[in-house]
Protein backbone atom coordinates (compact mmCIF):
# COMPACT_ATOMS: atom_id res chain seq x y z
CA UNK A 1 0.00 0.00 0.00
CA UNK A 2 1.16 3.57 -0.74
CA UNK A 3 0.10 6.61 0.73
CA UNK A 4 0.27 9.61 -1.43
CA UNK A 5 0.81 13.32 0.43
CA UNK A 6 1.58 16.61 -0.92
CA UNK A 7 3.24 19.48 0.53
CA UNK A 8 5.31 22.86 -0.62
CA UNK A 9 8.31 24.83 -0.06
CA UNK A 10 7.25 28.08 0.83
CA UNK A 11 9.86 31.00 0.20
CA UNK A 12 10.25 34.51 0.08
CA UNK A 13 13.23 36.94 0.51
CA UNK A 14 13.97 39.91 2.85
CA UNK A 15 17.01 41.61 2.08
CA UNK A 16 18.57 39.44 -0.63
CA UNK A 17 18.21 36.09 1.75
CA UNK A 18 16.21 33.16 1.55
CA UNK A 19 13.61 32.37 3.90
CA UNK A 20 11.60 29.11 3.85
CA UNK A 21 8.53 28.03 6.53
CA UNK A 22 8.64 25.32 8.25
CA UNK A 23 6.30 23.47 10.84
CA UNK A 24 6.76 22.47 14.62
CA UNK A 25 4.34 19.61 14.97
CA UNK A 26 3.55 19.23 19.09
CA UNK A 27 2.42 15.64 18.34
CA UNK A 28 5.63 14.29 17.13
CA UNK A 29 8.06 17.02 18.49
CA UNK A 30 9.27 17.63 14.98
CA UNK A 31 10.26 20.15 12.95
CA UNK A 32 9.24 19.88 8.95
CA UNK A 33 8.01 21.03 5.44
CA UNK A 34 3.99 21.60 5.68
CA UNK A 35 2.43 18.66 3.91
CA UNK A 36 -0.65 16.33 3.81
CA UNK A 37 -2.38 13.51 2.86
CA UNK A 38 -4.40 13.35 -0.30
CA UNK A 39 -8.22 13.94 0.42
CA UNK A 40 -10.56 11.43 -1.76
CA UNK A 41 -11.22 12.60 -5.57
CA UNK A 42 -8.45 14.97 -5.02
CA UNK A 43 -5.24 15.66 -7.39
CA UNK A 44 -1.95 16.11 -5.89
CA UNK A 45 -1.44 19.99 -6.65
CA UNK A 46 -4.55 20.31 -5.33
CA UNK A 47 -3.94 18.54 -1.74
CA UNK A 48 -0.76 20.74 -1.75
CA UNK A 49 -2.41 23.91 -2.19
CA UNK A 50 -4.67 22.73 0.43
CA UNK A 51 -2.82 21.14 3.00
CA UNK A 52 -0.24 24.62 3.23
CA UNK A 53 -3.51 26.91 3.25
CA UNK A 54 -4.59 24.30 6.43
CA UNK A 55 -0.96 24.38 8.25
CA UNK A 56 0.18 27.76 7.75
CA UNK A 57 -2.57 29.49 6.83
CA UNK A 58 -0.97 30.85 3.48
CA UNK A 59 -2.79 31.04 0.24
CA UNK A 60 -0.26 29.80 -2.45
CA UNK A 61 0.11 29.30 -5.53
CA UNK A 62 2.76 26.33 -6.88
CA UNK A 63 5.61 26.62 -8.97
CA UNK A 64 7.67 23.95 -9.94
CA UNK A 65 8.06 20.36 -8.14
CA UNK A 66 11.15 20.12 -6.56
CA UNK A 67 11.20 16.23 -5.57
CA UNK A 68 9.20 13.57 -4.65
CA UNK A 69 10.12 11.77 -1.11
CA UNK A 70 9.58 7.86 -0.20
CA UNK A 71 10.16 6.67 2.64
CA UNK A 72 8.75 3.30 4.79
CA UNK A 73 6.14 4.58 7.31
CA UNK A 74 6.68 3.00 11.18
CA UNK A 75 3.51 0.92 10.42
CA UNK A 76 5.40 -0.12 7.31
CA UNK A 77 3.42 1.66 5.03
CA UNK A 78 5.64 3.13 1.86
CA UNK A 79 4.62 6.42 1.69
CA UNK A 80 5.24 8.92 -1.44
CA UNK A 81 5.14 12.82 -0.66
CA UNK A 82 5.19 15.34 -3.86
CA UNK A 83 6.89 19.32 -3.11
CA UNK A 84 6.46 21.70 -4.90
CA UNK A 85 8.12 25.57 -4.41
CA UNK A 86 5.86 28.30 -4.11
CA UNK A 87 6.94 31.65 -3.56
CA UNK A 88 5.06 33.76 -0.60
CA UNK A 89 4.73 37.40 -1.08
CA UNK A 90 4.44 39.89 2.02
CA UNK A 91 1.07 40.33 1.24
CA UNK A 92 0.30 37.11 1.51
CA UNK A 93 1.94 36.90 5.10
CA UNK A 94 0.06 39.72 6.18
CA UNK A 95 -2.91 37.74 5.31
CA UNK A 96 -2.03 34.43 6.96
CA UNK A 97 -4.83 33.90 9.69
CA UNK A 98 -2.42 31.16 10.98
CA UNK A 99 -3.84 29.92 14.52
CA UNK A 100 -1.94 26.85 16.56
CA UNK A 101 -4.11 24.01 16.85
CA UNK A 102 -3.52 20.38 17.82
CA UNK A 103 -2.00 19.81 14.26
CA UNK A 104 0.87 22.46 13.97
CA UNK A 105 1.86 24.10 16.67
CA UNK A 106 4.09 26.54 15.04
CA UNK A 107 4.90 28.21 11.41
CA UNK A 108 8.70 29.70 11.26
CA UNK A 109 10.09 31.54 9.06
CA UNK A 110 14.14 30.40 8.94
CA UNK A 111 17.27 30.47 6.87
CA UNK A 112 18.74 28.15 4.93
CA UNK A 113 21.05 27.50 7.59
CA UNK A 114 18.66 27.37 10.53
CA UNK A 115 16.52 25.13 8.01
CA UNK A 116 19.20 22.73 8.06
CA UNK A 117 19.69 22.87 12.48
CA UNK A 118 15.89 22.44 12.72
CA UNK A 119 14.71 19.70 10.45
CA UNK A 120 14.01 16.37 12.22
CA UNK A 121 14.13 14.37 9.33
CA UNK A 122 16.84 13.37 7.05
CA UNK A 123 14.99 12.88 3.62
CA UNK A 124 13.67 16.56 4.20
CA UNK A 125 17.70 17.79 3.63
CA UNK A 126 17.25 16.25 0.59
CA UNK A 127 14.69 18.31 -0.80
CA UNK A 128 15.95 21.49 0.62
CA UNK A 129 19.01 20.65 -1.00
CA UNK A 130 17.40 20.86 -4.71
CA UNK A 131 15.06 23.87 -3.38
CA UNK A 132 18.62 25.88 -2.78
CA UNK A 133 20.31 24.68 -6.23
CA UNK A 134 17.13 26.01 -7.85
CA UNK A 135 17.42 29.37 -6.14
CA UNK A 136 21.40 29.59 -6.60
CA UNK A 137 20.90 28.93 -10.59
CA UNK A 138 18.01 31.54 -10.44
CA UNK A 139 15.50 29.35 -11.64
CA UNK A 140 13.55 29.42 -8.65
CA UNK A 141 10.68 32.40 -9.07
CA UNK A 142 9.13 31.28 -12.15
CA UNK A 143 5.85 31.55 -14.01
CA UNK A 144 4.18 28.77 -15.66
CA UNK A 145 2.69 28.49 -19.02
CA UNK A 146 0.04 25.35 -19.33
CA UNK A 147 -0.15 23.62 -22.45
CA UNK A 148 -3.46 21.43 -22.45
CA UNK A 149 -4.92 19.07 -24.91
CA UNK A 150 -8.48 19.27 -25.17
CA UNK A 151 -10.64 16.54 -23.11
CA UNK A 152 -12.16 13.30 -24.56
CA UNK A 153 -14.69 14.39 -27.99
CA UNK A 154 -16.70 12.39 -30.12
CA UNK A 155 -15.55 10.53 -32.76
CA UNK A 156 -14.95 12.04 -35.95
CA UNK A 157 -17.06 9.29 -37.54
CA UNK A 158 -20.15 9.48 -34.85
CA UNK A 159 -20.33 13.47 -35.79
CA UNK A 160 -22.32 14.38 -38.77
CA UNK A 161 -22.06 18.75 -37.68
CA UNK A 162 -19.46 21.32 -38.23
CA UNK A 163 -15.88 20.04 -37.32
CA UNK A 164 -15.51 23.48 -35.36
CA UNK A 165 -18.84 22.65 -33.49
CA UNK A 166 -17.69 18.65 -32.57
CA UNK A 167 -18.42 18.63 -28.22
CA UNK A 168 -16.50 16.58 -25.67
CA UNK A 169 -18.48 13.32 -24.55
CA UNK A 170 -19.09 13.04 -21.21
CA UNK A 171 -15.95 11.25 -19.99
CA UNK A 172 -14.66 14.56 -21.48
CA UNK A 173 -16.54 16.96 -19.48
CA UNK A 174 -16.00 14.93 -16.75
CA UNK A 175 -12.52 15.54 -17.27
CA UNK A 176 -12.44 19.08 -18.01
CA UNK A 177 -13.73 19.23 -13.92
CA UNK A 178 -11.20 17.10 -12.81
CA UNK A 179 -8.66 19.56 -14.76
CA UNK A 180 -10.14 23.16 -13.23
CA UNK A 181 -8.75 22.32 -9.45
CA UNK A 182 -5.20 21.30 -10.79
CA UNK A 183 -5.18 24.00 -13.18
CA UNK A 184 -6.30 26.46 -10.28
CA UNK A 185 -3.23 25.14 -8.23
CA UNK A 186 -1.29 27.01 -10.74
CA UNK A 187 -2.89 29.96 -11.03
CA UNK A 188 -2.82 31.13 -14.45
CA UNK A 189 -4.70 34.59 -15.20
CA UNK A 190 -5.03 34.14 -18.57
CA UNK A 191 -6.92 31.62 -20.91
CA UNK A 192 -5.88 31.48 -24.26
CA UNK A 193 -7.72 28.72 -26.30
CA UNK A 194 -8.85 27.23 -29.95
CA UNK A 195 -12.24 28.71 -30.77
CA UNK A 196 -13.20 25.39 -31.73
CA UNK A 197 -16.35 23.67 -29.10
CA UNK A 198 -14.02 20.99 -27.88
CA UNK A 199 -11.70 23.11 -26.58
CA UNK A 200 -13.64 25.50 -25.54
CA UNK A 201 -15.62 23.28 -23.11
CA UNK A 202 -12.22 21.70 -21.75
CA UNK A 203 -11.22 25.36 -20.03
CA UNK A 204 -15.04 26.83 -19.22
CA UNK A 205 -14.78 24.82 -15.90
CA UNK A 206 -11.39 26.74 -14.79
CA UNK A 207 -12.69 29.98 -16.05
CA UNK A 208 -15.89 29.54 -13.95
CA UNK A 209 -14.14 28.19 -11.22
CA UNK A 210 -11.72 31.98 -11.46
CA UNK A 211 -13.99 34.05 -12.98
CA UNK A 212 -11.63 34.79 -16.08
CA UNK A 213 -12.41 35.67 -19.38
CA UNK A 214 -11.08 33.08 -22.56
CA UNK A 215 -9.35 34.36 -25.23
CA UNK A 216 -9.93 32.84 -28.20
CA UNK A 217 -6.71 32.69 -30.40
CA UNK A 218 -7.48 30.89 -34.67
CA UNK A 219 -3.69 30.58 -34.51
CA UNK A 220 -4.17 27.39 -31.75
CA UNK A 221 -6.84 25.70 -33.71
CA UNK A 222 -6.40 22.66 -36.26
CA UNK A 223 -7.18 24.76 -39.40
CA UNK A 224 -5.17 27.98 -38.30
CA UNK A 225 -1.98 26.04 -37.45
CA UNK A 226 -2.36 23.98 -41.10
CA UNK A 227 -2.82 27.49 -42.51
CA UNK A 228 -0.18 29.77 -40.78
CA UNK A 229 2.37 28.10 -38.83
CA UNK A 230 4.07 31.60 -38.65
CA UNK A 231 1.34 32.76 -36.81
CA UNK A 232 1.09 30.12 -34.40
CA UNK A 233 4.89 30.70 -33.30
CA UNK A 234 4.14 34.16 -32.88
CA UNK A 235 0.78 33.65 -30.89
CA UNK A 236 3.06 31.18 -28.40
CA UNK A 237 6.49 33.98 -28.16
CA UNK A 238 3.56 36.65 -27.26
CA UNK A 239 2.43 34.54 -24.27
CA UNK A 240 5.35 33.69 -22.83
CA UNK A 241 6.95 37.15 -23.54
CA UNK A 242 3.66 38.43 -21.73
CA UNK A 243 4.74 36.84 -18.73
CA UNK A 244 1.54 36.21 -17.01
CA UNK A 245 1.25 32.41 -15.78
CA UNK A 246 -0.83 31.13 -18.90
CA UNK A 247 -2.99 28.02 -20.17
CA UNK A 248 -3.44 27.38 -23.74
CA UNK A 249 -5.87 24.71 -24.84
CA UNK A 250 -5.08 23.05 -28.34
CA UNK A 251 -5.33 20.30 -30.55
CA UNK A 252 -2.80 17.10 -31.16
CA UNK A 253 -2.41 18.45 -34.74
CA UNK A 254 -0.97 22.35 -33.62
CA UNK A 255 1.27 20.38 -31.07
CA UNK A 256 4.72 20.14 -32.76
CA UNK A 257 4.51 23.84 -34.03
CA UNK A 258 3.57 24.94 -30.30
CA UNK A 259 6.33 23.02 -28.66
CA UNK A 260 9.24 23.56 -31.31
CA UNK A 261 8.07 27.65 -30.35
CA UNK A 262 8.24 26.89 -26.55
CA UNK A 263 11.78 24.69 -27.47
CA UNK A 264 13.18 27.98 -28.43
CA UNK A 265 13.13 29.23 -24.94
CA UNK A 266 14.75 25.88 -23.19
CA UNK A 267 17.80 23.54 -23.46
CA UNK A 268 18.54 20.34 -25.47
CA UNK A 269 16.97 18.38 -22.48
CA UNK A 270 14.30 20.61 -22.49
CA UNK A 271 13.05 19.94 -26.32
CA UNK A 272 13.29 16.33 -25.64
CA UNK A 273 10.62 16.63 -23.11
CA UNK A 274 8.83 19.03 -25.28
CA UNK A 275 9.37 16.31 -28.14
CA UNK A 276 7.38 13.97 -25.94
CA UNK A 277 4.45 16.58 -25.41
CA UNK A 278 3.73 15.69 -29.04
CA UNK A 279 2.10 12.52 -27.81
CA UNK A 280 -0.26 14.20 -25.13
CA UNK A 281 -3.78 12.17 -24.73
CA UNK A 282 -7.10 14.37 -24.50
CA UNK A 283 -7.16 15.96 -20.88
CA UNK A 284 -3.20 15.85 -20.33
CA UNK A 285 -1.47 18.96 -19.68
CA UNK A 286 1.79 20.21 -19.63
CA UNK A 287 3.04 22.77 -17.58
CA UNK A 288 6.26 24.73 -18.50
CA UNK A 289 8.15 26.79 -15.62
CA UNK A 290 9.45 29.73 -17.08
CA UNK A 291 11.54 32.15 -14.90
CA UNK A 292 10.68 35.24 -14.62
CA UNK A 293 11.84 37.90 -17.57
CA UNK A 294 14.19 40.79 -15.83
CA UNK A 295 16.61 43.62 -17.89
CA UNK A 296 19.77 41.43 -18.00
CA UNK A 297 18.32 38.04 -18.15
CA UNK A 298 15.46 36.59 -20.98
CA UNK A 299 13.10 34.34 -19.52
CA UNK A 300 13.90 30.32 -19.82
CA UNK A 301 12.79 26.95 -18.98
CA UNK A 302 13.44 25.97 -15.19
CA UNK A 303 10.98 22.85 -15.40
CA UNK A 304 8.86 20.66 -17.06
CA UNK A 305 5.73 18.70 -15.50
CA UNK A 306 3.19 16.33 -17.30
CA UNK A 307 -0.50 15.83 -15.67
CA UNK A 308 -2.84 13.76 -16.41
CA UNK A 309 -7.38 14.50 -16.35
CA UNK A 310 -8.15 10.61 -15.93
CA UNK A 311 -6.64 10.31 -12.99
CA UNK A 312 -6.73 12.45 -9.56
CA UNK A 313 -3.36 11.26 -8.81
CA UNK A 314 -1.92 11.98 -11.89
Amino acid sequence: MTVYAAGALCWREVDGELLLALVHRSRYNDWSWPKGKVDPGETLPQTAVREILEETGLSIKLGQRIHVSNYIMPNGAHKEVHYWAARVSDAVVARSRFKPDDEVAEVRWVTVAEARSLMTYEYDHEVLDKLVAKYREGKLRTKPVIVLRHSTAMLRSDWKGEEVKRPLLPAGEAEAQILAPTLAAFNPKRIYTSPWRRCHQTVEPYAARRGLIIIERSQLSEMGEAKGPQRTRKTIHKIVEDGRPSVLCTHRPALPTILDSLAEFGTESDEILLHQARALKPGEMMVVHLTVLSLSKPRRIAAIEFYEATSPLG
